[in-house]
C-alpha cells in the first residue's frame, strides 16, 4: 500500500468519497470531515484549512470547503481522473442495452478513447454524457470514427465552388475544385470543410489538411469532437451554453445540446442514449 493510500486510510477510514483527490498533492473537502479515524502515532498534522506536513495530531474538523496540502517525503502521487469504476459502468451499458448483447472491441476502444479524452479535458460528467451519446449516434451505434455518407456526387454538389453553394464553399475555404470531396465530413462528429480541417490542424499540431483521412483515426476524433463541442466550431454553440458543469444534467438539458451538433434534429432520442450514458457514469462513480 503506497504512503498515500495509507494516510487517507488512516485519516477518513473507508470514508473516500467526503475527500476527493483533485490534483497531485491536494484534497478538496466537500463535507466537514471528523478526524476520528486517525490513528494516534500518525505522522501528520492538520492545520485548519492550511497543510499536513508535521509529526503530530490535531483531534478537529476540518470544514468544508478546505483545501489541505498533504506533503509525504519521497511519495509521488498519482491522480485517477475519470471512471474510478470501470466495471460498474460497463455493467450499466449492458443493463441499458445501449450495445448487445455484447460490446464488440471497436466499440469498447471507441468508448475507451472518448473516456480517456473527456478526462483529460477535465470535462463534468454531463459533458461526457452527452459526448458519448452524440458518438453513438453519429457513428450508428458503432462507436468507430465514420466518413460522411455519399459519394463524390453528393460531397461536390454540397461543399464545392463547382457545386449548389459555391458562395459558402468559398466563405468556409474550400476554393479548389475537387475541395468538397477532399473536405467532406469524417471523425465521431463529422467535421467538414477546410477552414475546420485548418482549425483542427492547428489545435491539434496533425496536419489534417493535406491529410484529411487523419479525421478517421479513434483519437484524433475524439479530440476533435471535444474540442469542438466545447469551443462551438460545429454550430457556434458550446456545451457551456446548455449543459451544468457541476450536476448531472436532465433530459431537457441534453435535448436542448443537440443545438451544438445539428439544431434539434433527433434531439429526443439523443437525449435519451444520453441519459443512459450519464446513468452509467454515475456508477462508475466519474471524477474529475
Amino acid at each position: 500500500m503506497s504512503k498515500i493510500v495509507e494516510f487517507l486510510s488512516s485519516l477518513f477510514g473507508t470514508d473516500k468519497k467526503a475527500v476527493p483527490v483533485v490534483e497531485p498533492g491536494k484534497i478538496v473537502v466537500t463535507d466537514s470531515v471528523s478526524l476520528e479515524h486517525w490513528k494516534a502515532g500518525s505522522s501528520h498534522t492538520v492545520i485548519e484549512g492550511g497543510k499536513i506536513d508535521a509529526p503530530s495530531i490535531t483531534a478537529s474538523k476540518i470544514p468544508a470547503g478546505s483545501t489541505l496540502e498533504i506533503r509525504i517525503p519521497d511519495t509521488t502521487v498519482t491522480i485517477k481522473t475519470g471512471l474510478q469504476q470501470e466495471a460498474a459502468f460497463y455493467d450499466v451499458i449492458r443493463k441499458e442495452k445501449l450495445f448487445g448483447p455484447k460490446l464488440d472491441t471497436p466499440e469498447f476502444k471507441g468508448i475507451q478513447e472518448i473516456l480517456k479524452d473527456c478526462a483529460k479535458a477535465k470535462w463534468p460528467i454531463a459533458w461526457v454524457a452527452y459526448a458519448l451519446a452524440t458518438a453513438y449516434h453519429e457513428t450508428a451505434r458503432t462507436m468507430k470514427p465514420i466518413k460522411e455518407y455519399g459519394g463524390n456526387g453528393y460531397f461536390t454538389k454540397m461543399y464545392d465552388i463547382k457545386g449548389s453553394r459555391p458562395s459558402l464553399a468559398r466563405q468556409m475555404g474550400n476554393t479548389a475544385p475537387g475541395d468538397g470531396a477532399k473536405y467532406c465530413g469524417r471523425g465521431f462528429v463529422q467535421l467538414t470543410w477546410k477552414v475546420n480541417y485548418k482549425k483542427a490542424s492547428e489545435k491539434l499540431k496533425v496536419d489534417l489538411v493535406n491529410n484529411p483521412d487523419l479525421a478517421m483515426s479513434p483519437d484524433i476524433a475524439s479530440d476533435i469532437m471535444i474540442l469542438g463541442m466545447s469551443e462551438g466550431w460545429f454550430t457556434g454553440k458550446k456545451c457551456s451554453t446548455y449543459l451544468p458543469t457541476k450536476t448531472v444534467a436532465k433530459f431537457d438539458q441534453f435535448k436542448q445540446a443537440r443545438r451544438i451538433i445539428n439544431g434539434l434534429d433527433k434531439a429526443d432520442m439523443i437525449a435519451k442514449y444520453a441519459i443512459s450514458f450519464q446513468t452509467a457514469l454515475q456508477a462508475g462513480q466519474w471524477s474529475i
